[in-house]
């Protein structure tokens, strides 16, 4: 074997959410080797990425892959999505709001073909999460949030909840409700309990065999006929490596790369590979299609005080409601954000208030009906994917209506009291943006995401023709070759996603293992 050659039993791509826990208990067995690559660097090293408190600094930085969305007709064409560049993943980069999935939303996954993604088991996989879940503690719960759960009750006429998660543990889920938030935190020190910090910084340098290789790039994934026998990456240094995998290549780098790798690799809509110079080598049209995402808007209000400073990551409280009464579970969420969250409001002409004294509130649509899809734009590695998400393009208009929605509750909870003492004006988008329409244009142009990017390598039943994985996650038509990670969502949990691919990671560990020891008994 050559120098820039190394085999191991399984290579994960992707040191992120779902990669760190299937490294995690794969390695569990001291007979069975593993490598996780990644993109980014350790966390450890990056002080602004283990403290909670500083996630904002994360974002459109070296740590931040920084992707755009094309052009968006009925939305906002100027989002960074940002997925992170850095061990963890998006759970480095994200605020660890943590919701566990509702039944309603794994039903609807068996129905459309994920057979064994039923709540029962999905949920006794929660249950094995290592990530410290825990509510927001009472020393990080500020005056003005308080404040504002119980006018977000009495204005939306729903419930407070002090514990979101307990209404899902193992029932169904929640209908509605204003409260504070479960966060993976250490609330005594308050830095993440991200993936990377649960899962891997207790076995790295304490597992023989575990391997991970950080700032690694893999552009390819190595196949012999239709087995996928490793991956070809660049290391920091520009050496090039074949990584080799005795057993299979695990897909777990997000809802961008996972599909982007898959289409440089030959496997993808054929006609569309052939289109942009990439030889077909295996014709899967599903690849890239379903991009789902759960877009947000955002109401601002310059306050009368400064904001108080006690709080997890300046976003540790929610308020959820149920339009619809024909379903139980709610259809519009907001997260409360004590800092000015105007980089889009900015770009349409809205003066932010001065430091110390803005708060918003973000409608966010839970289950968007929109459908996007993420193409190549270039046969080239380095070239960024186009990510169209088609926001607010479903045709029976229930997005725009949405966020429109949102936007008047909103403007309720700040008339109620006692949150209604804490604001001076409301600042965007102005008390002079009343009627739906005006409401409509508003909310749609200052349109941001909640980062959740999902569905690009759909897991459906084998007569789906969409479905890229099987149930098992495992990439249709191919061998050795599986997915894990937030690509393989038919559709969209309803809350923050990162607890259903933390859970996802746990189960797809097990599947990894009773697959193996199957091959074993078959030879």
């Amino acid at each position: 074997m050559s120098d820039n050659q190394s085999t191991y039993d399984y290579v994960i791509v992707g040191g992120g959410t779902a990669g760190s826990v299937i490294a995690n208990r794969l390695t569990e067995d001291p007979g069975t080797t593993v490598c996780v690559i990644e993109g980014g660097p350790d966390d450890r090293d990056h002080e602004n990425v283990i403290k909670l408190r500083d996630w904002l600094s994360v974002l459109d930085g070296d740590l931040d892959y920084g992707y755009t969305t094309t052009e968006q007709p009925r939305g906002n064409s100027h989002i960074l999505h940002s997925r992170a560049r850095v061990l963890g993943g998006c759970s480095s980069h994200n605020t660890l709001i943590s919701f566990r999935p509702f039944a309603e939303d794994l039903d609807e996954w068996v129905a459309m073909g994920a057979e064994g993604w039923d709540n029962a088991t999905v949920q006794s996989y929660a249950d094995r999460i290592k990530c410290n879940i825990v509510p927001v503690a009472e020393k990080d719960r500020n005056a003005m949030v308080k404040d504002w759960v119980s006018s977000a009750a009495e204005a939306a006429n729903v419930p407070v909840v002090e514990d979101f998660n307990a209404l899902t543990s193992h029932g169904g889920g929640f209908a509605d409700g204003a409260g504070f938030l479960s966060i993976a935190y250490d609330p005594y020190t308050g830095n993440r309990s991200s993936a990377s910090v649960a899962y891997l910084h207790p076995i790295m340098g304490e597992r023989d065999n575990l391997t991970v290789m950080l700032e690694t790039w893999v552009d390819r994934i190595v196949f012999d006929g239709d087995r996928a026998t490793g991956v070809s990456a660049t290391l920091k240094s520009g050496e090039r490596v074949t990584v080799n995998a005795r057993q299979e290549v695990i897909l777990a780098a997000g809802a961008v790369d996972s599909p982007r790798l898959l289409m440089l690799s030959g496997v993808g809509a054929a006609e569309e590979l052939r289109s942009v110079g990439i030889e077909a080598r295996h014709d899967l049209p599903g690849v890239g299609e379903n991009l789902l995402d759960h877009p947000e808007s955002i109401i601002m209000w310059e306050t009368e005080r400064p904001v108080p400073r006690e709080t997890v990551m300046d976003s540790d409280a929610a308020l959820f409601v149920r339009r619809d009464t024909s379903d139980p579970r709610p259809d519009l969420m907001f997260h409360i954000y004590q800092i000015p969250f105007d980089d889009n409001t900015k770009r349409l002409g809205y003066e932010s208030p001065e430091d110390g004294y803005a708060v918003c509130m973000t409608p966010n649509i839970p289950r968007s009906r929109s459908r996007g899809k993420l193409y190549l734009t270039s046969s080239d590695p380095k070239a960024k994917p186009a990510l169209d998400f088609r926001y607010f393009t479903d045709p029976d208009g229930y997005d725009e209506r949405t966020i429109v929605d949102g936007l008047k509750i909103a403007r309720d909870v700040a008339a109620t009291e006692p949150f209604r003492s804490w604001i001076k004006r409301e600042v965007a988008p102005g008390p002079k943006v009343q009627t739906d329409e005006e409401l409509s244009e508003y909310g749609r142009r200052a349109a941001h995401t909640v980062y959740h990017p999902a569905g690009t390598c759909k897991m459906g039943a084998a007569d789906d023709d969409t479905a890229v994985v099987d149930p098992r996650l495992r990439v249709r038509g191919l061998r050795g070759l599986r997915v894990a990670d937030a690509s393989v969502f038919p559709t969209l949990p309803t809350p923050n996603p990162m607890v259903m691919v933390l859970a996802l990671g746990e189960r797809a560990a097990d599947l990894i293992r009773a697959d193996r020891v199957v091959r074993k008994e078959e030879a």
